[in-house]
């Protein structure tokens, strides 16, 4: 058997955590049209055949002098030191300038490149991107389309993916979907909730702790915080007559009944807590940073 860690590099909106829950088949990982919201690295366990694949779905790669969004970078440049593979994601829609930015941060691992998305354009721009990338063959091993929707090329993925691991005993129970708390899981889906409910700002001003979870025979009780930066920001968080808090409330509540297979009570409170992105102690005690 082989066993290994693969981390899933890329700018954002590239379908980094949108390809995690495909491969694994289960929703697990933050997915947003708007840009850099997954904030915190969630891994997702993949049994192909007798083999272990551990994906770790990272922040996007961007450009930012902003205290929570330089160490939402410096978490996934990290990554891309921590694993025995890498996936670069690329939208087919993409141009080759993120792709250089990141071959300039000199990856120590082997890397194939994922060209996301196919689905949504024609073969000849499919194969017109093939060949831009072929200029760089020499860094790549290997170069696969995907669709995150139709799974197309998902065992070619999964087989050449092996191809770089190394033969060691499983690192997880191979039952385990995710060794992710449900605490980062559920706390993603609440944020994910804020994102899809939110105008385009407001989310980012957001961030979500949860303080307790009960777990009964028939029903997994949760109470959670969204920070937000002002009290008119908590005021549109609530909306008239609470309406937009408990919009909120019922999606996210959807989301974690669908993974957890149980009733789900879920209590959301909010809290006004002023420059909490730029509070260095507050941020990695959120984004579980890793000096």
């Amino acid at each position: 058997m082989k066993s290994g860690f693969v981390s899933i590099i890329g700018r954002t909106n590239a379908g980094k955590s949108a390809l995690v829950n495909s491969l694994l088949e289960e929703k697990i990982t933050l997915v947003s049209h708007k840009q850099n919201a997954t904030r915190r690295k969630i891994k997702a366990i993949v049994m192909h055949k007798e083999d272990q694949i551990i994906f770790i779905d990272t922040p996007g790669l961007h450009q930012s002098k902003a205290t929570l969004n330089q160490m939402l970078i410096e978490s996934a440049i990290k990554s891309m030191g921590d694993c025995d593979l890498i996936l670069f994601v690329a939208s087919v829609f993409d141009d080759l300038k993120n792709y250089e930015e990141f071959l300039a941060l000199k990856p120590k691992v082997p890397h194939i490149i994922i060209l996301n998305k196919v689905d949504l354009t024609h073969n000849d721009i499919l194969l017109k991107k093939l060949n831009d990338y072929a200029k760089f063959s020499e860094h790549f091993k290997a170069i696969i389309p995907y669709s995150c929707k139709k799974k197309s090329y998902k065992k070619i993925l999964l087989d050449e993916i092996v191809k770089y691991l190394d033969e060691h005993e499983y690192f997880y129970d191979p039952e385990f979907l995710t060794p992710s708390s449900q605490k980062e899981i559920y706390r993603d889906f609440i944020l994910e909730s804020i994102y899809e409910n939110l105008s385009q700002e407001l989310p980012y001003c957001t961030e979500v702790i949860i303080n307790k979870i009960k777990e009964k025979t028939k029903l997994i009780i949760i109470e959670a915080q969204i920070i937000t930066d002002a009290n008119s920001h908590k005021a549109i968080l609530i909306g008239k007559n609470g309406a937009t808090l408990n919009r909120i409330g019922k999606d996210a509540r959807m989301k974690i009944t669908r993974l957890a297979q149980n009733k789900v009570l879920l209590k959301l409170y909010i809290v006004v807590k002023k420059n909490w992105q730029k509070d260095e102690d507050f941020l990695k005690k959120m984004l579980n940073y890793e000096e």
